[in-house]
This record gives structure tokens, sequence and C-alpha cells, in this order.
């Protein structure tokens, strides 16, 4: 058993995106408050030029970034592998896999990290999303005990990621393929918080208030524009370092005229979208 004083020692695989190869304020922000915690090795899934890469050297352990179409779980991969080749893993308590699909965070992560490590299982998330066939930790923040890092199927797992035609099976044999492994080597999971289907997308505010410490960037695109109050609320609540560098990182990806339309007061506004997403739901999707 670990000293009580000792540090607790974790390794973070991170995989990030910018279509541009920008390492953009919202991931520094991201990755600065996250080295606090433990070692970083990033891995973007895009050609980013040194003088991007740069803006990590105080942050992370290793960075790079070059385009090879494998999702998140093509940049864990490459991660891991410069981890078991330069690093002793045994030597660490706890492995992370946390993607930059999310923007914050929102609240200090020190009790969220405490909470995940003391449940009862052997690999443990933020999110857990209940399928009714395939339940999963969603793959934007697992953690894992060394039960689970250093096993032979895990290492085989990492080693076996390769490029898919589909995201649909990127889906089902990487993250819901993880957490099923998971339980097949008698093994538990488990999470701080369930999200049934799409909700973690589309309830930001509801997540937010009971502590979810992100929100998916996808919200930011997503129905038609009616989750706009409820972006604008938590950007009203949360740090001005931290809305800063969201607004940021947002302006970029999606134009400043867009987030701006977006996060709009207007109670009129508000309302029109709301009527013409429920319009497009009922009328165009069917549902």
């Amino acid at each position: 058993m670990k000293p009580k004083n000792s540090r607790i020692k974790r390794l973070f695989l991170f995989a990030g995106y910018d279509k541009a190869g920008k390492i953009d304020n919202a991931l520094l922000n991201y990755t600065k408050k996250l080295s606090k915690f433990g070692d970083i090795i990033l891995v973007m899934d895009s050609d980013c030029k040194k003088t991007e890469l740069s803006k990590l050297k105080n942050i992370t352990i290793y960075a790079t970034g070059a385009r090879h179409g494998e999702y998140d779980f093509g940049s864990y991969k490459r991660a891991y592998i410069w981890a078991i080749e330069n690093l002793d893993l045994s030597e660490y308590d706890y492995l992370y896999m946390v993607n930059d699909s999310v923007y914050g965070p929102l609240y200090p992560l020190d009790s969220y990290f405490t909470r995940m490590e003391s449940l009862p299982c052997d690999a443990f998330g933020l999110v857990a999303n209940p399928h009714r066939h395939h339940p999963h930790i969603q793959s934007w923040f697992i953690g894992m005990t060394p039960t689970v890092f250093l096993s032979r199927w895990y290492d085989q797992f990492m080693h076996q990621i390769t490029k898919l035609p589909h995201k649909g099976e990127i889906t089902r044999k990487y993250e819901q393929g993880f957490s099923k492994l998971v339980t097949e080597n008698n093994l538990s999971w488990c999470c701080l918080f369930n999200a049934p289907g799409r909700s973690v997308y589309n309830n930001v505010k509801k997540f937010y208030k009971i502590g979810m410490p992100f929100i998916k960037r996808v919200a930011f695109t997503r129905n038609h524009g009616a989750l706009g109050r409820q972006i604008s609320y938590i950007l009203r609540k949360i740090d001005s370092d931290t809305r800063d560098a969201i607004l940021s990182s947002a302006y970029e990806s999606y134009g400043e005229n867009h987030i701006k339309w977006l996060i709009t007061r207007n109670p009129i506004k508000i309302i029109f979208r709301n009527i013409n997403h429920a319009f497009h739901k009922l009328f165009i999707e069917g549902i």
C-alpha cells in the first residue's frame, strides 16, 4: 500500500485535434490545469508546426502532431507506445485517456480525481453511457488502475487500434470495446455521472448544475442554436480565464459571428430557435 503522504502519480494520454493544426487557448487552458495532477503525453491527429507544439513545452512531457486519421484512439495508441518506450508505467498509480472534445474544466478538478479514484472499480470515468446493449465509459475521460493498464490484454487492445472507415465502428470497437474488455477480464468499471443517449450534449446546463466539470464542444453547433441559452448560462458562471479560453477557441472553430449569434440573451430570438428546433425534430426528422 502507498504511504499516506506520498504523491499520487498519474499519466495522461491526451488526444487532440484541430483542423488548422493549432494548439488553441482552450487546449492550453485544459492541459495547463490537468498538468497539476500528473504527466501528460499529448498526440494531435493534426499536422502541427513546431511553433504550435512549443506552446506545450512546460506543460507536457511529450507532444507531437501529425495527421493519422485514426481519431482519438489512434492518438491514445501513439501516446501509449511512446509511454512504454520511454517510461516505466509500473511507477504510475493511475493512467488516464482524455481528449479535447470538451471545453473546461468548469470546476477545479481536485475533488473529481479523489472521487473517481475512490470508486470501487478497476476502470472508471466521468461519464457512463448506460446503453441497453453496450454500456460503456465515454471515451473522452477514462481512468484506470495498474490492474488494467499493466495487463497484457490492455497492451494488445492498444496496439491493435487502426484506421476504420466509419465513426460508428470506432465507437463500437474501441469506446464500447474497452469497457467490454474490462468486464470480460473479470474486472469492473464505474463512473461519476450517467448520461443516456445524447443527453451529455443536449442538457449541458443540467449537467453543469449537478457538477459536470466539462461541456462537450459539439454543443456549440447542435440543435439549431437552441442550446445557446444553456451555454450562455454556463459561461456566465465560470472563471474568467476559462471563459476567455473557451470563447477564443469557439471563435476560431465556429466563427465569431456564429458564437455571438448563439449566446444571445434576446428572449425573442431564443424562443424562435426553440420553435425552429422543435419543428425540425417533429416534421423533418420525424421524432
